[in-house]
Order: C-alpha cells, then structure tokens, then sequence
C-alpha cells in the first residue's frame, strides 16, 4: 500500500515522503482493517510534524535527530501522520464479526486511529463510527475531530460560574474563520451563545460576516480592533475568550477580559510571547485553560465519547455547511496539500485522498 511518512521532524513538505509499505496485517480482537479514502490535513497534524514548533522560520528549531516516540512506529522505515479519516471496512477482528453496524464493505469514520496517511489502516472498534448514506465521504472524513474540539471549547467555557445562555458576556473568540472556528460558531448560535469573532485580514471577515451575518467580526490587523470589542461588547463583561493564536497576543485578549474571566487556549499560531506576570492572573483572578482534543479520550468517558460522537454525526447529516472543503489531492502530492492548508485566505480544510484526482480550490485570491 501507498503511505506518507517521515523519520525526523522538520518542514513538512521537505520530510514527507511517499513510499510502498506492508499492509497492516488482519485485525485482531476488538480491531477493525479499513481502506482508507480521505483523510484531512490538519494543523495539529504538522505541528506535530515539525517537532511541535511555530511555522514561522524565525520561531522554527528542527530536530536533525530522527523522531522519537514512546512506542514503535507502525512502519520501521518512519511514521504516518494522521488521526482520522474515512473508508471501507475490509475485515473484523473474529470477535466483531457479529457486532452491529460493522460489516465488511460498510463505510466508517474513525478518530483517534494512527497512521492516517496511509491507505490502510488498523483502528479499535470503540474508535470507528459508521457513517449514515446522506453524508458523503468528504464531510464524513472531517466530522470528528473539529466538531469535537469545537464541543470541548464550548464546554470549557459553558462550566457553572462561567458563560451560557443568558449569562451576561459575550465570547470573544479567535482564528473564527479557521473550520473549529466556524464550527465553534454554529454550535454556540445553536445554543443561544453571543459570540464576537475574530480573524486577521479584512478578506477573511467578509467570508465569515456572509457565513455569520448576525455574528459580529473585527480584523485583528486594524489597530482599532480593542476598542471595536468593547463597543460591541456594550462596555459590559467580556467573561471567555477562546484562543487558538496565543503569542502576543494573549495579552491584548486578557485585557479585553473581566475580572474573574476565562481565557480558554487551544492553539499557538501567532508570534511573539507575553510574559505570565504581565497578565495580573493573580489580582484580577483570570482562569486559564488548555483544551486539547489529544486528550478526549482521557478526559471523556466511553459513555461521554458516544455522546459526542453521535451529536457530531448529528451535525454532519443536518447542517454540512461548516464542513467546507478548500481542495482535494492524490496521497501523491502530499507537499501540495501541505502548502495549501497553510495559504493565506484558504477556506476550508483540506483532504488527502486515495482515489486520483485534481484538486478542487477554493480560496480567495
């Protein structure tokens, strides 16, 4: 079979590489083989690719070492990247032969499952999820991670004390035109959340002020974007921000907060750093959280997983709408795919498959 993998951190369009391996071998007990179709690019995925540092050159340290995990790699010739996707059954283990909703050639989902980038794959039945016929491969191939992590920030911010539905404050939230941030917005719309968006280019807020027409958004490139918050805000309580820039940043976002506000963190993109003591955590009693879908499966319950599960299901069968695709490619061209996802005004994610296509763009100019 065909699989991206790579032997030592760095830019991930110069160590990824595509080459022949051995398929994964039966599945055993509890384990379902799949042939994977499409998977998406996410930025965690080349975080993780770059040893867990910024994109920026002047931030980037690379590893000459090659990687080093705490088990082996799937394939001793490197890793594949990835955590979730979409195929086709192919076997059961011999105790899941009668398990309902696992058949061979039944189409299924799966997160978190390693080894993604490769065209077939090995995954524990409590991780795949079957996927109904009105939702199409393309969304299927997205619809855990983001609308999960999208529930898991909403949460963070939804605990008693803090903000909901006829709460006073609005939620200020950050990279809202990344996809978790449009799913973050449908969601808190569904739940009677006010929410004030954040993005960085004036391009960017008109995309999302047409996906959001109700949903104010300010550009953080336009030096009066503080004062337009509060304006919006009505001069009362900002109690939650959710953050996936971090960098300098956190500062402006802290300030913005009220005493005994929230600051929820789930990604670093920006630039620059803010010292801890410069925030006045103490004396203003600001909260600060890391919300981190790597951790769902420790933190969430089996019972709370299949709640999840099915209500991000749910949302991929009646509002696909958050679930925008920005281009597809050929596992083939890999370095392509890297490149687009991290394109400026990109809209959408992006999807490796299996099945040889041209891409399909999306993206303003």
């Amino acid at each position: 079979m065909r699989s991206i993998l790579y032997d030592r951190h760095g830019q991930p369009d110069e160590v990824l590489r595509l080459v022949q391996t051995d398929d994964p071998g039966p599945p055993g007990p509890g384990e379902v083989l799949i042939r994977v179709r499409k998977r998406p690019v996410h930025p965690d995925d080349l975080f993780f690719i770059r040893g867990g540092v910024r994109k920026s050159p002047d931030d980037l340290q690379i590893s000459p070492e090659p990687v080093r995990t705490g088990s082996a790699p799937p394939w001793p010739q490197g890793i594949s990247p990835g955590f979730e996707g979409v195929g086709i059954i192919e076997a059961l283990g011999p105790d899941l032969r009668r398990a309902s909703g696992f058949v061979p050639g039944g189409r299924v989902a799966f997160f978190p499952v390693r080894g993604a980038w490769s065209e077939c794959v090995r995954a524990q039945a409590e991780f795949v999820t079957p996927v109904p016929d009105d939702v199409p491969d393309s969304v299927a191939a997205q619809m855990l991670v983001n609308p999960i992590s999208a529930m898991l920030l909403l949460r963070a911010v939804e605990q008693p004390g803090d903000v909901g539905p006829g709460k006073e404050g609005p939620i200020i939230q950050t990279a809202a035109g990344s996809a978790v941030g449009r799913l973050v917005t449908t969601l808190a719309l569904k739940r009677g959340l006010r929410m004030i968006n954040l993005v960085r280019t004036a391009q960017g807020a008109a995309v999302l002020k047409a996906k959001f027409p109700t949903v104010p958004v300010f550009t953080t490139d336009d030096d009066t974007w503080r004062e337009q918050v509060r304006r919006e805000a009505g001069g009362g309580p900002i109690q939650a921000v959710l953050d996936a820039v971090g960098g300098a940043l956190a500062y402006d976002l802290v300030a913005l907060l009220a005493d005994g506000g929230t600051l929820v963190s789930h990604g670093a993109l920006g630039h620059g750093s803010t010292p801890l003591e410069s925030l006045a955590v103490t004396a203003r009693e600001i909260s600060i959280r890391g919300v981190s879908i790597g951790r769902w499966t420790t933190t969430r319950t089996a019972q709370e997983r299949r709640q999840d599960i099915a209500a991000a299901v749910e949302l991929a069968r009646t509002d696909k709408s958050p679930f925008d695709i920005a281009a597809e490619y050929d596992l083939a061209q890999v370095a392509e795919a890297v490149q687009h996802t991290e394109r400026a005004g990109k809209i959408g994610t992006v999807l490796l498959t299996s099945e040889p296509r041209m891409p399909r763009e999306r993206w303003i100019a």
